[in-house]
């Protein structure tokens, strides 16, 4: 039996495991990425590690989701990712500079490499054909010392591709017809590769927006083949020798395998409030908008900007709506400049946003009260664009145009303008704003600028004997790391200082949670199907670690949350029925007695229920290594006393 691409890239970066779904491997890194909102923690991780160089082929520490500095907060993050990136072997993407996807993809990326960063999006870079996973910031951290980063071995699912998509039908639209199909947990503990004949008329920005929002599946990682289409976009950024041809074998056995035609997809929106509440424009009809945002790593390429451009051109964007367009990448911004599309976007009405991420995670244009934004992004969950109760709109690009002259949501295959977009023979290269580190010989020369809101990782002990503490939080299915650890430009600048960004914990769930926490001064946290979906923000764990959160207790687990929950030592747990979540209380006090003991022996695990009497069998789902991190309280303890 022969092998899907996937299992082909796993396999030949396989330091230890058994390429047996379910099973835990371990993967050898050869690319990282940082961002700034999740970097400054993972980089102090690193300084604390100890380790004085990276050792991967290629790190890359990225400034792009804290670029509004109303402080010194951001200012200082800045510095000093910047010259840990000095210090320690890391080029360094200035603000200003772009996306980390959209650049990582231009610049740096390689087919048939591995790729971790801490950001959940990073599988972008499977659309040139890498195996590109999110991870939290400590796992990023040890992949830069040359540790492996380990997964549980996934199924793979073969979305295949037949006929081509039809104008103003995009690849936006068949993202959204997979999540439509699958859900938000649907591709948990999987891969996501897409073949057949229709991948051939997707260009690898279009491919690279499938794979971006891959992550709201809750996929390991998605992926595309290797061939002609991504040698012709590498040769167009000066990067043909970086080409490698990547096929699946012929005979490559998948778990499912999901057909879409590409001829009979139609236009779709993401309704309020989850990626997954897909439906048809045509059948939503011409709601009301307030706002347009056009860009994030999902849609800011320049293929997508191009034909924004072209909608735009000598048109006028209705007077109830306020259009946003935030370019990728520098690169991408130049070349409208350069080409006259900015100029048509500018005479539209467009508001022409920098080269980040931006209101993508509330960083700036927040709709007003009750607004009806449509938006080119990955996530619209409740409250992540800044206003509690305004309703976003996942859509592609033509559609947000079309919709930001017309005023209302409009099916874009209405519009009768041209849309023939050709890729550029050559990109404007210019790297001008990577910033390289200095020699190894001269790191000793380069001090590590630290700021007075970048406070240190949050202490860790070794797991207790037995745990008993107050449910402090009873929450539903779904539940983001927005949920826990909210984005937004009132919070992010304190991602570097946990005992402040602690006060912001699960607010939006209970506003006292913070409080209560501090007040029982230690607690448990029990929650329904998919806690923790969303974005890899290691945060969401560390933040509870601070607040003494000893275990989570759920129905299920979202992959990279329930990773960052184990590095921090804080105890993932699962319902063996899923019904007994319903028999627990906010406010009760439950009991894994005797909880190291059994983890060390692999015992059945049971919670009790000091309020009630009753009791529960649980489990601890993790490998023997998980259970070595949780008994030495967490993955930092862990490596430095196997350093």
């Amino acid at each position: 039996m022969g092998y899907t691409l996937g299992q082909k890239l796993i396999k030949s970066h396989l330091v230890s495991g058994d390429m047996t779904p379910g099973s835990e491997v371990a993967l050898r890194i050869d690319q990282t990425l940082t961002q700034d909102a999740t970097g400054t923690m993972a980089y102090l991780e690193f300084e604390a590690m100890g380790v004085p160089r990276v050792k991967t082929e290629l790190s890359v520490a990225y400034i792009d989701h804290n670029t509004l500095q109303t402080g010194f907060e951001n200012a200082d993050d800045h510095r000093f990712i910047a010259s840990c990136a000095k210090k320690h072997g890391l080029k360094f993407s200035r603000p200003g500079n772009g996306i980390c996807h959209q650049v990582h993809l231009e610049r740096f990326g390689v087919p048939g490499k591995t790729l971790i960063g801490s950001d959940s999006h990073t599988p972008t870079g499977g659309g040139i054909g890498m195996l590109a996973m999110g991870a939290g910031g400590l796992d990023v951290a040890v992949a830069m010392g040359g540790g492996a980063y380990y997964i549980t071995m996934p199924e793979i699912i073969l979305v295949r591709l037949s006929g081509k998509l039809r104008p103003y039908v995009a690849a936006k639209d068949i993202i959204l017809e997979v999540l439509r199909i699958l859900s938000v947990k649907g591709g948990v503990g999987k891969i996501i590769e897409y073949g057949g004949d229709g991948v051939r008329s997707l260009s690898v920005p279009e491919r690279a927006t499938i794979t971006n929002m891959g992550a709201e599946l809750g996929a390991t990682t998605s992926i595309f083949p290797s061939d002609d289409v991504t040698r012709a976009f590498l040769k167009a950024q000066g990067r043909e020798n970086d080409w490698v041809e990547l096929q699946p074998d012929a005979d490559a056995q998948y778990s499912r395998v999901i057909d879409i035609d590409l001829n009979a997809l139609e236009p779709l929106a993401a309704m309020p409030h989850m990626p997954d509440n897909v439906k048809k424009i045509a059948d939503i009809g011409p709601i009301h908008i307030d706002q347009v945002c056009i860009g994030s790593c999902t849609n800011s390429s320049l293929y997508d900007m191009l034909k924004v451009a072209k909608i735009l051109r000598g048109k006028k964007v209705a007077p109830n709506v306020s259009l946003a367009i935030a370019p990728g990448s520098m690169q991408v911004l130049n070349m409208l400049a350069l080409n006259g599309a900015l100029s048509d976007m500018i005479s539209a009405g467009a508001r022409i946003l920098e080269a980040a991420c931006g209101p993508c995670i509330g960083m700036g244009q927040s709709p007003n009260s009750k607004g009806v934004s449509l938006r080119t992004f990955n996530r619209n969950f409740e409250g992540r664009s800044g206003t509690a109760d305004a309703g976003i709109y996942l859509v592609s690009p033509e559609t947000a145009a079309v919709s930001a002259i017309a005023g209302v949501l409009t099916d874009p295959t209405t519009c009768e303008t041209d849309l023939t977009v050709d890729m550029p023979e050559s990109f404007l290269i210019n790297d001008n704003l990577i910033e390289l580190p200095v020699p190894a010989e001269e790191m000793d020369s380069v001090e590590i600028q630290y700021g007075p809101n970048i406070k240190p990782f949050p202490v860790t002990q070794p797991l207790a004997a037995s745990i008993e503490a107050k449910a402090v939080l009873k929450v539903g299915d779904n539940i983001t790391t927005d949920h826990i650890m909210p984005a937004g430009a009132k919070i992010l600048p304190y991602r570097s200082n946990i005992p402040y960004l602690s006060q912001f914990c699960f607010r939006q769930c209970d506003p006292d949670f913070a409080e209560n926490c501090k007040k029982e001064g230690q607690a448990i946290v029990v929650g329904g199907a998919n806690y923790g979906q969303g974005s890899s923000r290691e945060h969401a764990a560390l933040v509870p670690l601070y607040l003494g959160v000893k275990a989570v207790i759920v129905k299920s687990f979202a992959r990279i949350h329930q990773a960052n929950l184990v590095n921090a030592g804080i105890l993932p747990i699962t319902f063996d029925d899923p019904t007994d979540y319903d028999k627990i209380s906010q406010g009760d006090m439950l009991c894994l007695e005797g909880i190291r003991e059994k983890l060390l022996s692999g015992s059945a695990v049971t919670l009790q229920n000091r309020t009630t009497g009753e009791s529960y069998p649980v489990t601890c789902n993790v490998s023997d290594r998980q259970r070595d991190i949780l008994l030495a309280g967490g993955l930092l303890n862990y490596t430095k006393e196997n350093a």
